[in-house]
């Protein structure tokens, strides 16, 4: 780049034109092929790994040669962002925020202290205000954007500790079901709580947590000497879209006097629904929740949210001053900083601000709809079949269901479905049974590919 100018760490204006004109081509072919594209293909894996994996040269090479590698390497994988992946949770990368993230990272502007960037740090800001409001959270509360649930969720232990436990946390419990994600566990350990601090309940027979169980819980260990600080209540689980009793178990928070953490990761931007206002029921009443834009709303991997009902207390627990700051008045926007343990990141708000105003919120809405309208058509497809079994209601936009014949014949099943890469699925197990799932939540999956699944699990079965 720029050599003639000794300066190759500068391109000039032509010379970024046809870099970003490569890329731009690269991407649109990327696109435009995933209605065609299977749905996983890792042939060649084993030799692109081995050539990626070798160091940087002294010497550049040319773009044309590193952008084709870069594509190779996009392609030998399994397609998360094509209409046939129904696995896990899917994510989309809407191309309104890949052009967002190019703008941010060009940019390169600091927005975690308001003062160096006011202009971008309100973007964020509105971006957070309006996760707050669609939750039902007051005007005091404030939300931050984050690189995913695990980060929010660490956030939410931190803030709920610091509140309600104070500096001593040796005794303290926090009460979650054995459906929810293991980032909690995680965050746990990392916000510095013993493993015994993590009381895991059995589901109820709907695989929800049981508020009569939560409340009997959390007497017995305050009798015992325990310090039960904080619940963390599931609105969609990952193994089978299940929603907790929000209303019930934020009552049960209410008379004990415990922080209640929603985890809406997967299935909070169904609130954007009348079916989904109407299943997360009792949620405005949490004093924290996890949403992930990167799932719900379709936007590129790494970006994840938390909102707090209460925003000083999540400032109390995460703010620490420094007197090379002293320069920076604050003013009316937060200070990210103050709210989160990242001081150094990108800007997160643009690629969530850019599609919402490019597209409007009605377009997430319909889109939202459209993937309960299909995770129903295939529940009710699979209800239709005497081999398999739905021993769960479909909640959300997972299905989940299992073969009468044992799990030997779930697990072909799942085999042969995968093998035609038109779709991928997942499995789990759930109370030691072998259980396919089928998750729609991609914004490239409609009702043609879904029918398309329908017949393969029919052929398999």
């Amino acid at each position: 780049m720029a050599k003639g100018r000794g300066l190759p760490l500068e391109p000039s204006s032509d010379e970024l034109h046809d870099l970003g004109g490569a890329a731009l081509d690269l991407v649109v072919d990327f696109v435009g092929r995933r209605p065609t594209a299977p749905a996983v293909d890792l042939d060649g894996a084993h030799d692109l790994v081995d050539t990626l994996l070798a160091p940087p040269p002294e010497e550049g090479r040319p773009f044309a040669d590193l952008l084709s590698l870069i594509g190779d390497a996009a392609d030998v994988a399994v397609d998360t962002a094509g209409p046939g992946y129904m696995a896990y949770i899917p994510g989309g990368g809407l191309p309104g925020a890949a052009i967002a993230e190019l703008v941010t990272l060009a940019v390169n502007r600091y927005p975690t202290v308001a003062a160096l960037a006011p202009g971008l740090t309100a973007v964020e800001a509105s971006v957070a205000r309006w996760l707050c409001d669609i939750v039902g959270f007051p005007p005091e509360a404030q939300g931050i954007l984050t690189s995913g649930g695990s980060m929010a969720t660490f956030s939410a232990i931190v803030a709920a500790r610091h509140a309600r436990l104070g500096d001593d946390a040796s005794d303290g419990v926090l009460y979650v079901s054995d459906q929810i994600h293991h980032s909690v566990a995680k965050a746990a350990r990392l916000a510095g709580l013993p493993e015994r601090a993590v009381r895991v309940l059995p589901a109820d027979g709907d695989l929800r947590l049981d508020a009569g169980g939560l409340a009997d819980a959390i007497e017995a260990d305050r009798a015992a000497g325990r310090r039960p600080f904080l619940v963390v209540a599931s609105a969609g689980t990952t193994n089978t879209g299940a929603v907790d009793p929000l209303a019930d178990i934020a009552g049960v928070a209410r008379i004990h006097d415990v922080w209640l953490h929603v985890d809406a990761a997967y299935g909070g931007f169904f609130l954007l629904t009348d079916r989904g206002r109407a299943r997360f029921a009792g949620i405005e009443r949490a004093d924290s929740v996890t949403l992930d834009p990167h799932k719900g709303m379709f936007l590129p991997y790494g970006t994840g949210a938390l909102v707090v009902r209460d925003g000083d207390a999540l400032r109390a627990a995460h703010r620490v001053g420094a007197i090379y700051l002293q320069d920076l008045a604050p003013g009316a926007l937060p200070d990210f900083a103050d709210y989160s343990p990242e001081l150094s990141r990108e800007l997160r708000g643009l690629r969530v601000w850019l599609p919402l105003h490019l597209h409007g919120v009605g377009a997430f809405r319909h889109a939202l709809d459209e993937k309960l309208d299909l995770a129903r058509a295939v529940h009710e497809a699979v209800a239709g079949l005497p081999e398999l079994e739905l021993p769960w209601e479909t909640e959300l936009s997972v299905v989940a269901f299992r073969h009468r014949d044992g799990d030997d014949a779930g697990r072909r099943l799942l085999e042969r479905v995968n093998a035609s890469r038109r779709v991928f699925l997942s499995s789990t197990t759930v109370d030691d049974r072998f259980v396919v799932r089928v998750c729609i939540l991609s914004h490239r999956t409609h009702r043609d590919r879904v029918d398309e699944a329908i017949e393969l699990i029919r052929s398999a079965v």
